[in-house]
């Protein structure tokens, strides 16, 4: 627990962080920034049936990668869960997306990290791993 906490404050520090898909041969990376803490997981949301949600759905293995004075890189896995209760607490979290999202986020995706793989980076230097 105490890992993924610290990894879901750098996240929530750094406000924006980027999601890192694959298409084909080619990786695909793109800014994000709504995630939620809920049931002890880091969840992210993604808008429905975009390119993003495609790529998750023909392979989950993603990396996310966050700068606020130093560097995170997360390898994972996503895992879909659109469950009800987690996409009311995102809306909740952040009421400004609830005219895209609906009342309980029917229009995004929620995922969370599964599997990850968290290291933190002092200019080049790995400060520290965390798996959660």
């Amino acid at each position: 627990m105490e890992a993924v906490q610290k990894v879901y404050d750098f996240l929530e520090k750094a406000g924006t962080f980027y999601l890192a898909t694959v298409e084909g041969d080619q990786a695909r990376v793109r800014p994000y920034g709504a995630m939620l803490f809920f049931d002890e997981k880091i969840y992210i949301m993604a808008f429905g049936m975009t390119n993003a949600t495609k790529q998750i759905a023909a392979n989950p293995k993603a990396e996310i990668c966050a700068f606020k004075g130093q560097t995170l890189r997360i390898e994972c896995e996503l895992v879909e869960d659109n469950s009800p209760e987690v996409g009311k607490a995102l809306v909740e979290k952040m009421p400004q997306l609830k005219p895209a999202l609906g009342e309980n986020c029917e229009n995004g995706v929620m995922y969370y990290l599964k599997n990850a793989k968290a290291d933190f980076f002092k200019v080049m230097e790995l400060v520290e791993t965390v798996k959660f």
